[in-house]
């Protein structure tokens, strides 16, 4: 773990209002801006750990909780679209509200769906891509995720409260490369985003819901035109969701990116090896100003 961790707290102490909705986000350091995008089931607060050694390297790091996660607004209306694309536009949003043009972007999870369509509609503002553990293609979602989606949402949804939070405890364990790597304290965060009154519906409603690959694979023919910029894969040895054989297969479609391996890891790689996921980003980040 990272000795100084933020808490969620101080990592989001702002609120933008993004087409009707609102976005807790929050920024930190100052230099050439980089913009971290979360994945699911999880929130920028998986960032904690990575942030301190990106602002001590001299960047400014943006984060937020995407449209119907974390801290930032789960809609009553079923309507907002929280997918992918839908969260493509809260990116735009707050880039206006930030007053950035060009940037870094780093992601991870869904994140990454997030951060391609992103890139191939918007290359010519990107200063670098980092993709971590990311869906990608039809990676998603996993046979075991269409399994449980077969039960039906709404079945789902009003499971027992004690039923919810014993199975997606067990689900979050399977995200790290051993069980016992997960801190117990940053579990039960995770577990409560999803769980309870709000959480627990919001869940398959804004995320589970909208797990659909036709996101990626709308943009997957043109990831060759991200050959002009820098990508970086950075993936764990022993992701168990978004399995290497999957970064493999995006490192083969994006002409000139790097695939760098974090050795026992698992899938949640910010935050079971945060120290090393910051040293990755960091790395890129500075190899880019070099050849500036």
């Amino acid at each position: 773990m990272n000795p100084n961790p933020l808490d969620r707290n101080a990592l989001l102490h702002e609120h933008a209002v993004i087409g009707g909705h609102r976005i807790a986000h929050g920024t930190h350091g100052s230099g050439e801006p980089v913009v971290l995008v979360h994945g699911t089931p999880s929130s920028s607060y998986i960032w904690r750990g990575v942030v301190p050694s990106i602002v001590a390297a001299g960047y400014r790091v943006h984060v937020f909780d995407l449209l119907g996660y974390g801290l930032s607004e789960r809609p009553w209306d079923t309507a907002a679209d929280t997918s992918v694309t839908g969260n493509v536009a809260i990116l735009e949003g707050l880039l206006d509200v930030w007053g950035i043009d060009g940037f870094h972007l780093v992601a991870h999870d869904i994140g990454g769906g997030v951060a391609q369509r992103f890139a191939v509609e918007h290359a010519s503002r990107l200063r670098s891509l980092t993709l971590i553990d990311v869906v990608s293609f039809d990676s998603y979602p996993s046979p075991r995720t269409r399994e449980q989606m077969s039960e039906g949402l709404d079945v789902l949804a009003k499971k027992s409260d004690r039923d919810h939070r014993t199975h997606f405890t067990r689900w979050l364990l399977s995200t790290h490369s051993s069980p016992d790597n997960f801190d117990p304290a940053a579990l039960r965060e995770y577990v409560d985003y999803i769980s309870g009154p709000i959480g627990q519906p919001s869940f398959f409603v804004h995320q589970v819901a909208h797990y659909d690959p036709r996101h990626t694979l709308e943009i997957s023919d043109r990831l060759g035109e991200l050959a002009g910029i820098p990508v970086r894969l950075v993936w764990g040895a022993d992701d168990a969701w978004q399995t290497l054989e999957r970064g493999r297969a995006l490192h083969g479609a994006i002409p000139g990116s790097e695939l760098h391996i974090i050795a026992d890891c698992g899938h949640f790689s910010p935050e079971e090896r945060p120290t090393e996921v910051a040293r990755e980003i960091v790395d890129m980040l500075d190899s880019c100003a070099t050849r500036h």
